[in-house]
């Protein structure tokens, strides 16, 4: 196998450059010819990823040379530097082709065996859902099976058409490459780098089915947090509709319907962003008990427990879009129709009451304390979720991300409980607040908090906090080491504890 040489790796700062560079660029505002020493690459296919990756190919440095069925037609749509032609052509210099047709369509390309053969085919292709499980091979290794006299690579398949015009940024930048021949993924790779992407090595063929399933995943890590909101936000706004709605339509016959768009959505919101932020630090809490009855950090946790601290990061995040949700939700409330009757009813009643000053100082002290109690809380969480962005985790060391993701995401419950207290204030004593019986929704919001920031105080005693300092440190209970110093004769036995 011939090897094909490289253009040189685009620099960090070159990676922020506009696509077409000014020196490839003719007046008609076409890519202009690559110079004759550039590596040639041939592209069998001429739709939009063939259109992309030759474009991409061109502006890193490459000659490339397209094979379609109809050049006439599909020349148009390829830049100038890009020589378009018949399949025959394309297939004849190049040593690397990628490519880019259809699984179903890899049968037509049978006749173009011998002028293929020794060369390294780059399967760019991704199987829809459906056939990824009907068929049992990955398309690459079909591929392999139609062509044993070439080298074929899975590579690229995760990199949009998009993500090849505009240049790689942050997760589009890393590029999957798995294949049976080393020298042919070392190709490949390099090839990679200089079109300013990330190579990983995934091993042999074998691994392609797992690298074509990787675009069939859609937000894989959200599953189980997404439900998790979607069900405690039905549950709290079921809650919320028979105390709200319901109870004043039944015992006082009073039509409160219109509340269900704005204003029981806004009393739950706060209530799902609540629970969630306190189940991202519950899971902490019970990995940290489990350890101190254990005695050790060396046994596994439960598979339950395991995926539960996996999903702290989403779980987060969605306790933060509740909590904004419910900040614009609040600042809408004034806007309704419904309210400005509210006050203007309210004005008459005091107009006929006789009543020239309403004004109650306890009142007016508990909304102040719990809006600015609620705007520390959403931005400590602002800051918790702007933290999570790779681009800014990247940023921090280990120290910094753990003092704002622990002890900042701490304070953030402790304000947010704060604030529901401060909202709730003597409701749960008044009778007139049990409808239906049902006790007020922030009472039941506070048991999980309630829990956590309680057995956060536990650990944080001496008798338990240098307890799990030790264990989490490679101490174990009941562990012992023996060691025995030398005598004359025999040598005694001493035991030291880890």
């Amino acid at each position: 196998m011939s090897q094909l040489p490289v253009v040189a790796a685009a620099m960090p700062g070159e990676m922020d450059k506009p696509l077409i560079s000014r020196c490839l660029v003719d007046s008609d505002g076409s890519l202009a010819e690559a110079p004759s020493e550039a590596p040639r690459v041939g592209i069998l296919g001429s739709g939009d990823f063939a259109r992309s990756l030759a474009t991409r190919l061109v502006c890193s440095g490459f000659s490339v040379v397209v094979g379609s069925r109809n050049p006439k037609r599909s020349a148009g749509l390829f830049p100038n530097a890009v020589q378009v032609t018949f399949q025959e052509e394309a297939v004849s210099s190049p040593d690397v082709i990628f490519v880019a047709v259809y699984r179903e369509h890899y049968s037509s390309l049978c006749g173009l065996s011998d002028q293929l053969t020794g060369k390294i085919l780059v399967d760019v292709s991704n199987p829809t859902e459906q056939e990824h499980l009907r068929h049992h091979e990955s398309n690459a290794e079909y591929l392999a099976s139609l062509f044993p006299t070439c080298t074929v690579v899975k590579a690229f398949n995760v990199i949009s058409a998009w993500t090849l015009q505009s240049g790689p940024r942050d997760g589009n930048r890393q590029v999957p490459v798995c294949g049976n021949q080393p020298e042919a993924k070392r190709v490949v790779s390099e090839m990679a780098h200089a079109m300013g992407f990330m190579p990983m090595d995934m091993g042999s063929l074998a691994s392609a089915r797992e690298v074509e399933a990787l675009p069939l995943r859609l937000l894989p890590g959200w599953k189980v947090p997404t439900l998790l909101a979607l069900g405690l936000f039905v549950c709290f706004y079921a809650y919320n509709f028979v105390r709200d709605v319901l109870e004043p339509y039944v015992q006082e016959g009073k039509n409160r319907f219109y509340k269900l768009p704005v204003s029981v959505v806004n009393t739950t919101l706060p209530c799902v962003a609540y629970v969630l932020l306190s189940l991202v630090y519950l899971p902490g809490v019970l990995a940290a008990a489990l350890q101190l009855q254990r005695g050790t950090k060396y046994r596994r946790f439960p598979d339950w427990l395991d995926h539960w601290l996996q999903h702290r990061k989403q779980i987060g995040l969605l306790s933060f879009f509740c909590a904004a949700l419910h900040a614009l939700y609040s600042f809408c409330l004034p806007l309704r129709r419904s309210h400005r009757y509210e006050l203007v009813n309210l004005a008459l009643k005091q107009v006929l009451a006789n009543k020239s000053h309403l004004w109650v100082e306890e009142e007016v002290w508990r909304m102040e304390i719990y809006l600015s109690l609620g705007v520390l809380a959403l931005g400590t969480l602002s800051l918790l979720a702007v933290t999570s962005l790779p681009s800014i985790a990247n940023s921090l060391n280990w120290r910094e991300f753990n003092f704002v993701q622990s002890t900042l995401g701490f304070v953030a419950l402790v304000l947010s409980t704060l604030h529901t207290l401060t909202y709730g204030w003597t409701r749960a004593f008044e009778e007139s607040c049990y409808k239906f019986y049902l006790p007020p929704t922030f009472t039941l919001t506070l048991l999980v908090p309630c829990v956590v920031i309680l057995a956060k105080g536990l650990f944080l005693l001496p008798c338990l906090s240098r307890r799990l300092a030790r264990i989490r440190r490679g101490w174990e209970k009941g562990s012992a080491l023996k060691f025995t110093p030398p005598t004359d004769n025999a040598p005694v036995e001493k035991t030291s504890h880890v």
